[in-house]
């Protein structure tokens, strides 16, 4: 699964699971665009990043993936500075501070509009921004989630926006199929990251996962070889896919 010298953009890199596909990517020899709302973070991962691979060509922008003009200005900077794209995958996204709380009936307008602009016109914006850049025989990875599979309870809006996710890899595998552009979501149960953590604290506990087959949470390091996967030529027969990685939840 080689990515040596491809130009990959990635979302939500300073942190979670982008933060470890960062890495990743990093060390497999690919050309890098970092994005994330987290100044201080990104640059700190970049940094980090140049220390373990003094080779490696790296940019990173402070992008809020929700504003339109943050989008398109990333990736006209990532186009002038490296050519054109090779892979993008969209990781970025926000699980809202009500999310696992509060029935249907009482969410509210603002953390219903917070979560659908990062994770659904985030995507768009990304998808739209992306799109006329990438290579034939690119390939796009978004994040979905095993709630954009199935239903949960106090949930609404995430759920229903991861759906959309997987609704609009679709759409854009099927659009994209003459170029020869491949593009699938991957959809994770739970992981052990930053977003995790914080929602248990809204919860005011840990939610018990020994449920599943596995029974347990993901480490965040566990993800992106599946994004690898579907990046690379490895996949080079998949699309319009959304791949469980859930221990078991969905089985």
């Amino acid at each position: 699964m080689s990515l040596k010298d491809k130009i990959i953009v990635i979302t939500g890199a300073a942190s979670g699971i982008g933060e470890e596909t960062a890495r990743l990517f990093a060390s497999k020899g690919a050309k890098l665009s970092l994005a994330d709302v987290q100044e201080q973070r990104l640059q700190n991962l970049r940094s980090e990043l140049l220390r373990t691979h003094p080779e490696a060509k790296i940019i990173a922008s402070t992008v809020d993936v929700s504003k339109r003009g943050e989008v398109e200005a990333w990736i006209s900077d990532t186009v002038a500075t490296f050519g054109k794209l090779d892979g993008c995958a969209n990781l970025a996204g926000v699980i809202g501070k009500q999310s696992n709380v509060v029935p249907i009936e009482g969410v509210d307008d603002e953390d219903w509009d917070f979560i659908y602009g990062v994770n659904v016109l985030g995507l768009r914006n990304c998808l739209r921004a992306q799109i006329p850049h990438i290579n034939e025989g690119g390939a796009i990875v978004n994040a979905s989630s095993i709630l954009g599979l199935i239903g949960s309870p106090n949930n609404l809006a995430y759920a229903s926006s991861k759906h959309a996710v997987v609704g609009m890899t679709r759409v854009a595998a099927k659009e994209l199929g003459p170029r020869k552009i491949r593009c699938n979501c991957f959809c994770p149960g739970p992981v052990d990251t930053p977003m995790l953590r914080n929602s248990y604290e809204l919860l005011g506990k840990e939610v018990d996962y020994s449920f599943l087959p596995l029974g347990r949470t993901a480490h965040q390091k566990e993800l992106p070889a599946t994004v690898e996967f579907l990046i690379s030529d490895a996949s080079s027969f998949m699309t319009g896919v959304a791949l469980p990685v859930d221990g078991g939840w969905f089985c």
